[in-house]
């Protein structure tokens, strides 16, 4: 998980126009190649994620019913 984190954290820096290579030093990559290579992998992985969802269709608003079970362990706490 806290490498999900911290490659998550990179791209956003990427993102937001930090040079590729201080990002490296920051996630303590020997090589800027070795960075470049994942996060241009995690962009691809990205939008073929986005390709496969369907679009938002409004709807009516319906409000949230929990069940039993989870009343049930709301209560207990």
């Amino acid at each position: 998980m806290r490498t999900v984190l911290r490659h998550s954290a990179a791209m956003e820096l990427l993102q937001a126009g930090v040079d590729c290579f201080v990002i490296a030093l920051w996630l303590g990559h020997e090589s800027v190649e070795t960075t470049q290579t994942y996060l241009h992998a995690h962009l691809a992985l990205k939008e073929a994620a986005l390709a496969r969802l369907k679009p938002y269709e409004r709807g009516k608003r319906t409000r949230f019913q929990p069940n039993d079970r989870l009343l049930a362990f709301l209560e207990a706490l």
